[in-house]
């Protein structure tokens, strides 16, 4: 299961692993790990957890087994893989023979207790031992990861029978990777699209419902890829952390093409071409017309965190304020109240905001202060990136992305 909240068309995929898939498949050894360790290592110090969850199932009377939760923990585990590479069979088996294991462990103490005596406490499994499972299944995640070096494994653990370890132990073995991008998302028929929803008219929401240039054309990649489109809501501050954490495919979310991004991600062609331009109230236009009147002791300048506005805003004022305002869907808001004097943005949103919000216009009509193209963000894999610009130029020659910005920009 990916764990959705449907909006509109779109689906939103909010951060894998959840709670629920790290409390059923994952553990931290009772002593934290100060140095890297082994996956075979990072799984043991999970089954030597397996006693304190069974009895806190036990004193809360809550059965071991529960198909319908593992269906959904496995799905949910498969998504949390591809941000790794793994392939879903091999996600699919790898976890569905911890949750074996797991329970295999929890019986086997049960059975004890039934003979012996039950326990008379146990950990709280959610504000005791469920961050210390998210901690090490991002851990695992990782470790599977990577180019393993290893051949031998040693799974054990009180409770667990030699035939259940050599199955889990198979399946570290067998574990396999897409050979890159492109065949992951059509393998997977999952396109996992990374946006903010605060940037309209490429990436917002009206209503609950998801909207945008990038996103009709992320709806239309994925029909092309015969792919489910999944929407990773990130951010302008994590948009560069998330892509490199394999958290989404690609990024479409009107972000602009910039040196920085460019050491270590790729773009596709671009599919705008603009620059920054102040926004202020109207009644203001003629005392910010201009860099040199902008930048003034007392002008209250607003800027968006993370992104190229930022950028901009700090590599280019130096005498005036500059605050930075978090929601950038409503950072418009703390101009017309009078709370800011201007925003320096892109020229297409200052286009926007002026018509849906009469008392802003632009501050220098036409003119933009810097060149700027906008294009979607790829991890750095030449297979994807050529097919991405493969897809893109034939419904930029169709007509499709100059229909995408006519319906947005006319709303």
């Amino acid at each position: 299961m990916k764990t959705e909240v449907s909006l509109g068309q779109y689906g939103v995929l909010l951060g894998l692993p959840c709670l629920l898939l790290a409390s059923l498949l994952f553990t931290t050894s009772h002593a934290a790990a100060s140095e890297p360790q082994t996956v075979d290592q990072l799984i043991n110090a999970r089954l030597s957890y397996m006693k304190d969850v069974a009895a806190y199932k036990w004193l809360q009377q809550i059965p071991i087994e529960d198909l319908a939760r593992e269906k959904t923990v496995i799905q949910a585990a498969q998504q949390s893989g591809l941000a790794r590479g793994l392939t879903l069979e091999a996600s699919r088996l790898f976890f569905t023979a911890q949750i074996d294991a797991a329970k295999e462990i929890q019986r086997y103490w049960f059975t004890q207790w039934q003979q012996t005596g039950a326990p008379q406490t146990a950990p709280d499994l959610v504000t005791e031992v469920r961050p210390k499972l998210i901690e090490l299944g991002n851990q695992i995640v990782a470790v599977l990861g990577e180019p393993r070096r290893q051949i031998d494994f040693n799974i054990e653990a009180e409770g667990l029978t030699r035939e259940t370890a050599l199955k889990l132990e198979q399946t570290i073995q067998s574990v396999a990777f897409y050979p890159n991008q492109l065949d992951q998302v059509i393998q997977s028929k999952t396109l996992r699209v990374g946006t903010t929803l605060d940037y309209a008219p490429f990436s917002y929401t009206t209503e609950g419902e998801l909207r945008g240039i990038d996103l009709d054309l992320a709806a239309d990649l994925a029909k092309v890829l015969g792919a489910e489109l999944v929407i990773f809501k990130t951010s302008w501050p994590t948009l560069m952390a998330d892509l490199h954490q394999g958290k989404f495919d690609i990024g479409m979310s009107g972000i602009s093409i910039n040196l920085e991004r460019q050491k270590t991600a790729f773009f596709s062609l671009p599919h705008h071409s603009g620059g920054k331009t102040p926004i202020s109230r109207c009644e203001d236009v003629q005392r910010f017309n201009s860099m040199a009147k902008i930048d003034q002791p007392g002008t209250r300048l607003v800027v968006n965190p993370g992104g190229t506005n930022e950028q901009f805003a700090q590599s280019s004022i130096s005498r005036a304020n500059l605050r930075v305002y978090d929601d950038n869907r409503t950072i418009f808001n703390e101009i017309m109240l009078g709370k800011a004097d201007l925003m320096i943005t892109d020229a297409i949103e200052v286009r926007l905001q002026s018509a849906l919000h009469p008392e802003l216009c632009a501050a220098m009509p036409g003119q933009t202060l810097t060149f700027q193209q906008k294009a979607f963000l790829l991890p750095r894999d030449h297979i994807w990136k050529a097919y991405v610009d493969t897809w893109l130029g034939q419904r930029t020659g169709e007509g499709e992305v100059e229909s995408a910005f006519r319906r947005h920009l006319a709303e």
